[in-house]
C-alpha cells in the first residue's frame, strides 16, 4: 500500500476543492494515484448529487451578465442562504452566465450539455462537482437571453434580477443621461409590485374579463352597490379599472417609484424630450429568487428527537 502524504492530500484538494478526509479516503482507495482518486471522487460526487435530489433548493441567487448587446440572467438555487453567499458558488454562477452567453442554449436541459466556460467539463459535470464540493443540492432553475439595448438591475445581492429591453433612437442612446433613465425603469420593475405587462395594449382580453368579473363580484359585496343591476355594476367597475387593475399590472401605468405624481409612461415621455430622442420599453424579464418554490418547513423539536433516536442502540 502506498504511503499517503499531506502533500498528496493537498494536491488532490487543490484539484477537486473537496474536504481533507474525503481526499485522504480516495487516495487510500486509489493506492496513492491522484488521477484515479479524482475519478473515484467524481463517481462519489455523482452518488452524492443523486442523494441530494430529494432536497428542496429554494435559496440561491439571481445574477446577470452583459457582453456587448447581449444580456443574460440566471437563477441558481441552493438549500441554504449560507451557501448562496459563498464566493465559490457565486463564481460558479458567473461561469454559468458566461456559458449561456457563449453557447446560447435554448433550455436548461440544453445548457447541461454545453461545455462549462473555461473548462473541458459539461455544465452537468461541473454542477455535479460543485454539489460534491459544497455538500448541498444545487439547481439551475431558469435563464433568459436578451439581445439589443438593455438595462439591468440586481437587487439585494441576488434576491431579484431585472432585464429591460428598449427601443431607443441614436439621439437618446448617445445621450449620457440615457443610462440613468434606463436604470430607473429597471429599478421600477424590481421595486414594489412587479408588473406583468408593458402597457394596456399588451393585456389579453381574457385577463381583462377575468379581472372585471372579480371586481363585479367584489362590488356586489358592498352594501351600497349590492342591489344594483349587473350591467350597472359592470359600468361602475369598468370606470375604475385603471386604479384597480391597469395601474398595478402595466408598467407604463404604474406610479413612477421616484415621483408618484406621474406614471412610468409619463416619466419616459418627459425623459425622451430631455434626451432629445425617443425611449420606449419593448419588453422586460424579472426573476425573484425562489419564487413559487415551496420551502420545507422543518420542526426543530422533531429534528432533535430524530437525531437523538439515531444515537440509540
Amino acid at each position: 500500500m502506498a504511503q499517503i502524504t499531506a502533500k498528496d492530500v493537498a494536491a488532490l484538494r487543490a484539484k477537486t476543492g473537496l474536504g481533507m478526509m474525503d481526499c485522504k479516503k480516495a487516495l487510500v482507495e486509489a493506492d496513492g494515484d491522484i488521477e484515479a482518486a479524482v475519478k473515484i471522487l467524481r463517481e462519489k460526487g455523482l452518488a452524492t448529487a443523486a442523494k441530494k435530489e430529494g432536497r428542496i433548493a429554494a435559496e440561491g441567487i439571481v445574477d446577470i451578465m452583459k457582453r456587448g448587446e447581449t444580456a443574460a440572467m440566471i437563477e441558481v438555487n441552493s438549500e441554504t442562504d449560507f451557501v448562496a453567499k459563498n464566493d465559490s458558488f457565486r463564481e460558479f454562477v458567473k461561469g454559468l452566465l458566461s456559458t449561456v452567453i457563449e453557447t446560447r442554449p435554448t433550455t436548461v436541459e440544453d445548457l447541461f450539455t454545453k461545455i462549462y466556460a473555461g473548462s473541458t467539463q459539461t455544465v452537468q459535470e461541473a454542477l455535479t462537482g460543485k454539489i460534491a464540493q459544497i455538500g448541498e443540492k444545487l439547481s439551475i432553475r431558469r435563464f433568459v437571453i436578451v439581445d439589443g439595448t438593455t438595462a439591468t438591475y440586481v437587487h439585494g445581492a441576488g434576491q431579484t434580477g431585472v432585464i429591460v429591453k428598449f427601443d431607443v433612437d441614436e439621439a437618446a442612446k448617445n445621450n449620457e443621461g440615457f443610462a440613468e433613465v434606463s436604470k430607473n425603469v429597471a429599478l421600477q420593475i424590481a421595486a414594489g409590485n412587479p408588473p406583468s405587462y408593458v402597457s394596456k395594449e399588451d393585456v389579453p382580453a381574457s385577463a381583462v374579463e377575468e379581472e372585471l368579473a372579480i371586481q363585479v363580484a367584489a362590488a356586489r359585496n358592498d352594501p351600497k352597490l349590492a342591489n344594483k343591476p349587473e350591467e350597472v355594476l359592470k359600468k361602475i367597475v369598468a370606470g375604475k379599472m385603471g386604479k384597480l387593475f391597469y395601474d398595478r399590472v402595466c408598467l407604463m401605468e404604474q406610479p413612477y417609484v421616484k415621483d408618484d405624481s406621474m406614471s412610468v409612461g409619463k416619466y419616459l415621455e418627459t425623459s425622451s424630450k430631455q434626451l432629445g430622442g425617443s425611449v420606449k420599453v419593448v419588453s422586460f424579464a424579472i426573476y425573484e429568487k425562489g419564487e413559487g418554490i415551496q420551502k420545507r418547513e422543518e420542526n426543530f423539536a422533531e429534528e432533535i428527537a430524530k437525531l437523538a433516536g439515531q444515537g440509540k442502540a
